[in-house]
């Protein structure tokens, strides 16, 4: 069964979460947990790409070509994981892929609304 550990600091920046979590990553590695991560950010951006690296911070490219938070570096260097656009959401990109779907006529019609289609994606 799944078990999971969430890190969390408000909206604070730099408090060291990212260290945090891929150093607790690296214990439960050392003692044989199979582990990944997943770096949920709230901005509205799509991904980190454009944003100003005074204000986020430097963008983290991973194996599969995906600009990323940072911290996923992080997380590679300090465990076996490799990282990829699957270990880092955005409130942005999941209201784009809800968008995409609406346009290519997923939803047939039906009024797109938070509750159920962002939720569930």
């Amino acid at each position: 069964m799944p078990q999971f550990i969430f890190v969390t600091g408000g909206v604070i920046s730099s408090l060291g979460k990212g260290l945090a979590s891929a150093s607790i990553g690296n214990l439960l590695e050392s003692r044989g947990a199979r582990i990944t991560f997943l770096k949920l950010d709230p901005y509205i951006n799509v991904d980190p790409g454009t944003m100003n690296p005074y204000q986020h911070g430097e963008v983290y490219v991973t194996e599969d070509g995906a600009e990323t938070d940072l911290d996923l570096g992080h997380y590679e260097r300090f465990t076996s994981v490799t990282m990829g656009r699957r270990n880092n959401f955005t409130t942005g990109r999941i209201y784009y892929d809800v968008i995409m779907k609406e346009r290519r006529g997923d939803y047939l019609g039906g009024t797109v609304q938070v509750v159920p289609h962002i939720t569930d994606e």
